[in-house]
């Protein structure tokens, strides 16, 4: 019986120091838990009050997650951002430039058309062609409206790309500043030819608007002295008679 109740005792203490030993790690858990939720709560605030960034832990020991790292990841992703909306806005820019070169060359094929023949149409004839002129005018000056607001939009873009480019070479993104750059270049050398054509094409305009007013007014003078000589020719047979 004496055996019994030692075994008894022993166990009876065994069960006890066990669950001391339970709740003083339970406490130091409790203890250490507060601190630690801090922490990370910490790290989330300043990584942007529970935005996207906080998706990404913040550690020092990481090479990829310093702030320098972190800089260059997002002035990357603002050059590329930059780089896209440069891209749309050259694209719309030198297809409206096309189109706006197009419907000047109809007017100026529609333009030499009635040159050729002035003085040889009769009302009808030169009021169709007319209506043709009118026509084609409003639609260039259409495209040349579109013209100047797509290029306010590119502009923009320019000088969005040119900012994103610095900035990605203060904050050591080399390689998306050197892209962004070449990215630019492209964009300028693209609307640079597109205009040059659309200038072109302007000039040849005004040489056959030109040469319409000239030739306008010769008509109009070969009219006058017809209408001279026609008004003459009876006082002359007045005077031979």
């Amino acid at each position: 019986m004496a055996a019994l109740r030692r075994g008894v005792f022993g166990f009876r203490s065994f069960r006890l120091s066990t669950f001391l030993l339970n709740s003083s790690r339970q406490k130091v858990v409790s203890r250490d838990r507060v601190p630690f939720l801090f922490r990370c709560n910490y790290s989330k605030l300043a990584l942007g009050f529970g935005t996207g960034l906080c998706a990404v832990p913040f550690s020092k020991k990481s090479e990829d997650l310093t702030h320098e790292a972190l800089i260059k990841r997002a002035v990357s992703l603002v050059t590329n951002s930059a780089n896209t909306y440069l891209s749309q806005t050259t694209l719309a820019l030198v297809d409206t430039l096309t189109e706006y070169t197009k419907a000047l060359y109809t007017l100026i094929s529609i333009q030499k058309r009635y040159v050729g023949l002035i003085g040889k149409l009769n009302p009808n004839e030169e009021d169709a062609i007319w209506q043709l002129v009118i026509r084609s005018r409003v639609e260039v000056n259409e495209k040349q409206e579109d013209c100047k607001r797509f290029e306010s939009n590119w502009m923009n873009a320019v000088n969005l790309s040119e900012r994103a480019a610095e900035a990605a070479y203060v904050a050591g993104a080399d390689q998306a500043s050197v892209f962004a750059r070449s990215h630019l270049q492209m964009s300028q050398t693209q609307v640079e030819e597109a205009r040059q054509l659309s200038l072109k094409a302007e000039r040849m305009l005004a040489e056959v608007q030109a040469d319409e007013i000239r030739r306008t007014a010769q008509q109009a003078e070969t009219s006058e002295s017809a209408a001279g000589l026609e008004e003459e020719i009876p006082d002359a047979y007045l005077r031979e008679d």
